[in-house]
């Protein structure tokens, strides 16, 4: 299971490890586009990353990072805030970015969820 338990995904981000979540499909029709979000944890507390890339990846070409951004001025994705304890920046994700307490994954595991978005045929839901 890739999937992080709550006291999981807190435990990475004390130890000092990112967590990220796809998000699926970015509002764009022209280029298409995906979103994930990333929790990170930096000096300055917990640092919240909405990124929106253009989908041009597919089941062997999942990096998220490698992808081009949708706005060339936010090519480190968008920041959305910091909070001091990991609970609160999960829970800034999850109010300003959709995301779903149970869907956390390890940094540089969204790729696979994404790979898994493609072989379902790209959904819009």
């Amino acid at each position: 299971m890739r999937h992080l338990v709550e006291s999981f995904a807190v435990g990475a981000l004390r130890r000092g490890q990112a967590i990220e979540q796809f998000l699926g499909r970015a509002a764009t029709e022209t280029p298409a586009g995906v979103r994930w979000v990333s929790v990170e944890p930096t000096e300055r507390g917990f640092v919240v990353t909405l990124h929106a890339v253009e989908d041009v990846g597919g089941g062997h070409f999942c990096d998220l990072l490698e992808f081009p951004p949708l706005d060339p001025d936010d090519e480190f994705g968008e920041e959305l805030g910091v909070e001091r304890e990991p609970l609160a920046a999960m829970a800034l994700a999850e109010n300003k970015a959709g995301a779903v307490r149970d869907r956390w994954v390890n940094a540089g595991v969204a790729g696979a969820e994404y790979r898994d978005y493609v072989r379902a045929g790209r959904p819009t839901t």
